[in-house]
């Protein structure tokens, strides 16, 4: 069995993701936000073998360096770029459809950019749920900073997340994880309008 662990850490807050195989007893950290004790309780009688980045925003990253410190394992994310410049010093870059196992699972990397360039989502094989940062959520898209940060999400939407079984379950950085199913047809009637020259912060009902 895969274990997937859920907290939420940080003053924003943002959801830090743990996956552990029990046969094994290996696991793999997703964004290291904040709250390092927290961080290291989610993976507590694990053999730790990685940390995963979805994006190098601050909210996801903050205590990066201490969790490398702590957990003494490498760091792994998108090629960038990275947001302000920031380097993670990873000792493996991600880049679309690259695998990495945790124990006798695999993960299977997809890059969904938009909200920021270096986004990426991971996909458990063989099973029906992702880790997709801050894709999308609950109630819209990530939020984008240019009208083409928007199409690029729209492009995203409609080309990656789209293509994903109804069964899907999303485990966004923030709020609650959802079915894909259950938000299909209006993630569809978002990518359908003519926004314009928009971007910021957008939900499905726009």
């Amino acid at each position: 069995m895969l274990e997937l662990i859920a907290r939420t850490v940080g003053p924003w807050p943002m959801n830090t993701y743990a996956l552990i195989c029990r046969e094994t007893g290996q696991s793999v950290l997703f964004d290291p936000g904040a709250d390092p004790d927290t961080l290291a309780e989610m993976v507590a009688g694990t053999t730790p073998t990685a940390i995963l980045l979805t994006h190098t925003h601050p909210d996801h990253v903050m205590e990066l360096d201490t969790m490398r410190q702590r957990l003494t394992v490498p760091v792994m994310c998108h090629p960038g770029d990275h947001f302000n410049n920031f380097d993670p010093r990873p000792d493996r870059l991600l880049n679309n459809g690259d695998t990495l196992t945790v124990g006798r699972y695999t993960l299977r990397v997809v890059h969904a950019p938009g909200h920021i360039p270096d986004q990426i989502c991971f996909i458990l094989e063989n099973d029906h749920r992702v880790i997709v940062g801050d894709t999308l959520f609950e109630g819209g898209p990530g939020r984008t900073w240019t009208p083409q940060g928007f199409q690029t999400t729209l492009q995203t939407l409609r080309d990656i997340v789209l293509r994903w079984p109804d069964e899907t379950i999303c485990y966004p950085g923030h709020g609650p994880s959802f079915r894909l199913g259950d938000k299909r047809a209006a993630i569809e009637q978002f990518i359908s309008k003519d926004h314009g020259q928009f971007f910021g912060d957008a939900t499905w009902e726009m």
